[in-house]
């Protein structure tokens, strides 16, 4: 659920005394869309960023939270009325211009199909400005040019709505042969152009995730991260850039590797600066704690240029068969932390694809599981 009551308004300065660091705008960004269409704004060449598409949104002003804010301004610009919208949060950026700090809270909102049928053809916004609709496929492209801060939004936009994660060699122990009873089930019941978490742990089985994504090229595959699981396929796939290579969405980190990366005082270890620097990250996260270490990572891989962290998985949600002595968070709780997280949130444990909607309503944007997702 949108909880803008802990968001910052406006920096203001804290005396008179003049100083060469410019104050940081707080902003409110709506990545409005129906289906696969995005809508999008052009910024006019006399603004800052200027001659660029832009999602809408504006400035938060002082005593406005995020929510009033990302509302007020869509119906000042183009006249969408998102009262009654789920707008969801996708994550918070903060990126220097140079002549301008800008902080963004990202809120990503789906449109009724009448709302949409009413503004589609809209092509000039309440303020003389230019309003498109564009395909997802072509947003992602990089076919529409956008201030620098956007990259990260549209690495986030990537990410699955429903993840499947793959189910254990064990789980076919009982088959002649394992491997090949593992590469079938998959193969055979994987969803068309599904994410997928290719998740072996058995140091013998590496070549099934390759196998896997060159029999189904069209699912987009999430891969351990290469210094925790021994799914080293990065000489045959993506050096040769070949299009399966080009299937994989991120590499994952555990809780245990995610907290490894900071030493008891905060400080960065050098795990950090050997994670994929190819591929952006997806980490699981189940406390407070790890959502902090988790932001610390993002903001980190920003800064040095890097590729984003583009979700979390935050679970327990419900209890899970695989891990019965956990203690589900329930969806209040897991509401909680995912207001934490400046970063997409993917509900993990005891859920089903159904219940996506139910995610969404409580502040997350995609759901994973194994046995109700293949």
């Amino acid at each position: 659920m949108l909880n803008g009551s802990n968001q910052q308004s406006e920096t203001k300065p804290e005396s008179k005394t003049k100083t060469n660091k410019p104050n940081i705008v707080n902003v409110a960004v709506a990545v409005i869309h129906y289906k696969d269409q995005y809508l999008l704004g052009f910024r006019d060449a006399t603004q800052h960023q200027g001659n660029r598409y832009e999602f809408v949104g504006g400035k938060i002003e002082a005593n406005e939270s995020a929510a009033q804010a990302l509302i007020r301004e869509v119906a000042e610009e183009t006249d969408i009325l998102l009262d009654n919208n789920t707008i969801v949060k996708l994550g918070r950026l903060h990126h220097d211009y140079g002549d301008k700090q800008v902080s963004l809270q990202v809120y990503k909102i789906e449109l009724t199909v009448e709302q949409y049928e009413q503004h589609r053809h809209c092509e000039q916004g309440l303020e003389g400005q230019a309003l498109t609709w564009v395909s997802k496929s072509n947003l992602l492209a990089g076919e529409y040019h956008l201030p620098a801060a956007n990259k990260t939004i549209l690495e986030w936009l990537k990410l699955p709505s429903k993840i499947a994660i793959t189910y254990p060699l064990t789980h076919f122990g009982t088959h002649t042969d394992a491997a090949a009873a593992w590469l079938q089930h998959h193969q055979e019941k994987l969803a068309s152009e599904s994410g997928v978490y290719i998740r072996l742990k058995d140091a013998n089985s590496k070549h099934l995730a390759e196998q896997l994504m060159t029999v189904r090229p069209d699912i987009l595959a999430i891969l351990p991260n290469d210094k925790e699981k021994p799914l080293d396929i990065e000489g045959s796939l993506t050096a040769k850039k070949t299009e399966t290579g080009q299937r994989i969405i991120a590499k994952h980190l555990t809780h245990s590797t995610l907290m490894q990366c900071f030493n008891e005082v905060g400080s960065s270890t050098a795990l950090t600066q050997s994670l994929s620097k190819d591929y952006p990250l997806i980490v699981s996260c189940h406390d407070i704690a790890s959502i902090t270490a988790a932001n610390k990572l993002a903001s980190m891989r920003i800064q040095n240029a890097l590729p984003p962290v583009i979700g979390t998985f935050v679970s327990p949600v419900l209890a899970t068969q695989t891990h019965p002595d956990d203690t589900p968070l329930g969806w209040e709780a897991w509401s909680e932390l995912a207001e934490l997280a400046d970063m997409p949130v993917i509900g993990l444990g005891g859920l089903e694809p159904a219940m996506l909607n139910q995610a969404l309503q409580y502040g997350g944007i995609s759901v994973a599981g194994i046995r109700q997702f293949i």
